[in-house]
């Protein structure tokens, strides 16, 4: 069963209106994450692959793969498995890691720079899109509430 036929199932329209429990901000967090996923897709980035040129061009354009792991909050191997990807598209590179032998870094190239940029507007615009039937306050509230979610779930 798709996602979406499953929420409907589980909550019908007057629930929904009445209810803005967790199932909701799960299902809106997907939707909102499909729209911006279909954006970037578009210029061959991903919101995971956006999320690690933004770690890396936030930390100087390289860091060891155990820290952009930690950074992102995923496990080591599937760090390895992005920096793969955005090392087959040409988005970063490898290189021993001058401080210690046992690591290697993940280093932005020209093109991963690019990239981060293009993806970053996209981004920007597609929270413009999501967001403008908010007011600032609203924002804000909704910033503040998630904030507040985040912590108790951690």
């Amino acid at each position: 069963m798709r996602g979406e036929t499953v929420y409907n199932t589980y909550m019908n329209e007057s629930r929904r209106r009445e209810e803005a429990g967790l199932f909701t901000i799960l299902h809106t967090a997907g939707v909102a994450g499909s729209h911006v996923e279909s954006k970037l897709n578009a210029v061959g980035l991903s919101m995971a692959k956006l999320a690690a040129l933004t770690a890396l061009r936030e930390a100087g354009e390289s860091l060891p793969l155990s820290q952009l792991a930690e950074r992102l909050s995923c496990v080591k191997s599937n760090i390895t498995q992005l920096v793969d990807r955005l090392e087959a598209d040409g988005l970063v590179s490898r290189a021993a890691d001058p401080r210690d032998r046992r690591s290697r870094l993940a280093v932005m190239t020209a093109a991963g720079r690019k990239s981060c940029e293009a993806g970053t507007r996209i981004q920007q615009q597609a929270e413009r899109v999501l967001l403008s039937e908010l007011s600032g306050t609203e924002r804000r509230q909704l910033a503040s509430l998630m904030a507040k979610l985040e912590r108790s779930a951690r």
